[in-house]
């Protein structure tokens, strides 16, 4: 086939211009390099163009390739394949083992924009981004051998009650409410603690009232009325226990947990209302990296056709292109930022956050310790008081002495001492 004819693309003076250039079957063209589509890039007559090769008869040069561009040194290429830049600017990859060419890297899915988004050293879940599983070595505890609620609640967790999930902070505050609600029954124990004392005692004040025995005489009656007013005593000592009970042990638990439930809601609120705020701006990046991915989509159609037809309106179209495609990847880095903002000062709230939580279940426990140990101490102190009661009844008894009690009582109701005698005639 003669005649035929190249639409190609060369420079001068750093200018894009277009030239038709005419070339007959056989014809020997001085290649530079091999294009994707099997196009040849090569020069005739001192001009640059881009030539089909089934064409022509092609001579291959000796012009060295291009530089490797920089990101393949960092990600090196599989060994076979090398990556060299077109005249218009756009790279395109060569396997040395058998010329095959294209547009896309090898390795990377067909489509994917070259400079797209990615996460980098990051996995996002659940719009939180964790390092990888490689890099985790790098953190630090944060309180070491602490066991410490700032180090082991950021995942999130499968509901046990259902099929969602719960946020590590939302453990922590189920802990906290499980503690507000033991302390809740802890008091009512302590109210019916009271309740029975308050009986026990107006019990014992109305049986120590009865005028049964009142008869009984002697150090036996003594005793016996000495065991009745211990009744009246105790019951005196059991309704003070109650009293304490309730302004040193009830009405404490009480207030502290009314202050406990201020400061769980308050808490609550500000980290729930920070993970939303993560959530929204998570979805913001995902939003603004699907639109960077379809600008980059778009500016890679339109230098496609470019590279096929050359044409004023075409560039133009390509103009606009770059300028969307850097606007949606300066929309995208604010996203980005913003949500490194967000994430940070969630970051921050969390340990704060935890450690007062931390905080409080300390102060909650230490709280219930003290307060119980003075139950015991008052219990203690009760039984003191029930036992200085019982001594003097002990006493009295020690002392019953039934021969003693008769002469008392003989003393007090004889009838006479003559005894009768017998009848003498």
């Amino acid at each position: 086939m003669s005649g035929a004819y190249c639409r190609s693309l060369y420079r001068f003076g750093g200018e894009q211009h277009q030239q038709g250039l005419s070339f007959e079957a056989g014809e020997i063209i001085q290649v530079v390099q091999a294009l994707p589509g099997g196009w040849w890039e090569g020069e005739k007559e001192g001009a640059r163009g881009w030539f089909p090769s089934s064409y022509v008869q092609v001579l291959e040069g000796e012009t060295p390739p291009p530089q490797l561009p920089v990101e393949d040194l960092r990600d090196p290429l599989p060994p076979q394949w090398k990556c060299y830049m077109s005249p218009q600017g756009r790279r395109y990859y060569v396997n040395t083992t058998n010329n095959e060419t294209t547009w896309e890297r090898p390795g990377s899915a067909p489509g994917t924009p070259k400079n797209s988004f990615r996460h980098k050293n990051s996995l996002p879940i659940n719009s939180v981004t964790f390092p990888l599983p490689a890099c985790m070595s790098e953190q630090q505890l944060l309180k070491p051998d602490e066991w410490s609620y700032c180090d082991y609640f950021w995942n999130d967790k499968k509901d046990p009650q259902g099929n969602g999930c719960i946020t590590g902070f939302e453990v922590l505050v189920h802990k906290q409410l499980k503690g507000k609600q033991m302390q809740k029954e802890m008091a009512e124990f302590i109210r019916e603690r009271i309740k029975i004392e308050e009986e026990y005692a107006k019990n014992l004040s109305k049986l120590s009232q009865i005028p049964l025995a009142g008869q009984e005489e002697g150090t036996l009656g003594e005793a016996w009325a000495q065991l009745k007013k211990s009744l009246a005593d105790e019951a005196e000592v059991h309704l003070k226990f109650s009293s304490k009970l309730q302004s040193e042990v009830e009405k404490p638990f009480l207030t502290f947990r009314e202050n406990f439930k201020k400061d769980m809601k308050r808490f609550d609120h500000h980290i729930a209302d920070l993970r939303k705020q993560l959530v929204v701006r998570y979805a913001a990046v995902e939003k603004a990296r699907k639109a960077l991915s379809d600008r980059q989509k778009e500016l890679e159609v339109k230098t496609q056709q470019l590279e096929i037809k050359l044409s004023n309106k075409i560039e133009e179209d390509i103009k606009k292109a770059r300028r969307k495609s850097t606007q949606a990847g300066d929309e995208l880095m604010r996203c980005v930022d913003l949500y490194n903002q967000s994430q940070s000062k969630w970051f921050e709230e969390m340990v704060t956050t935890s450690l007062e939580l931390e905080r409080l279940e300390v102060e909650r426990v230490e709280m219930i310790r003290q307060h119980l140990c003075q139950y015991t101490t008052l219990r203690h102190e009760t039984d003191m008081f029930n036992q200085s009661t019982m001594e003097p009844v002990d006493q009295l008894l020690q002392c019953v002495d039934p021969a003693k009690d008769r002469e008392l009582w003989v003393r007090e109701n004889k009838t006479g001492e003559v005894r009768p005698v017998d009848i003498e005639i």
